[in-house]
């Protein structure tokens, strides 16, 4: 149960740290100005109505008037300073060629041959385990 707890407070504040809480909100007004919409004109219409931009409703300006303060509030990169790529490299690896040892040439089985061309065929019927 504590666990479970930590990882549900966990996420919201990642939620809330990410700025989602406003799609969120965003998505809640969008379904809500759809089902009025749709009560009075075709879906198509409905869906058309909800997204542009001149049937926004109050939840949509305050969720856009948020968003922008909360762009406003969050500082700058600091002045004077360069901004450097972290560039993460590995060098060239070594190149390894393996060849067949002269030693064991004889002992590898031919690569045309099948494997199973040196075994005899299995008895038929199977055998039967004995009770």
């Amino acid at each position: 149960m504590r666990r479970r707890l930590s990882l549900i407070l966990t996420l919201v504040a990642w939620l809330f740290a990410t700025g989602s809480q406003w799609d969120l909100v965003q998505t809640f007004a969008w379904g809500r100005m759809f089902v009025d919409n749709a009560r009075t004109m075709p879906l198509l219409a409905a869906v058309q109505r909800t997204f542009s931009p001149e049937g926004r409703c109050a939840i949509c300006e305050a969720v856009t008037n948020a968003r922008e303060q909360q762009t406003a509030d969050t500082p700058a990169a600091p002045e004077g300073k360069a901004l450097a790529k972290i560039v993460l490299a590995c060098g060239p690896a070594a190149r390894v060629f393996l060849s067949p040892a002269p030693l064991c040439a004889g002992l590898a089985p031919a690569p045309c041959a099948p494997v199973s061309a040196d075994r005899s065929a299995p008895p038929s019927p199977p055998p039967r385990a004995l009770a």
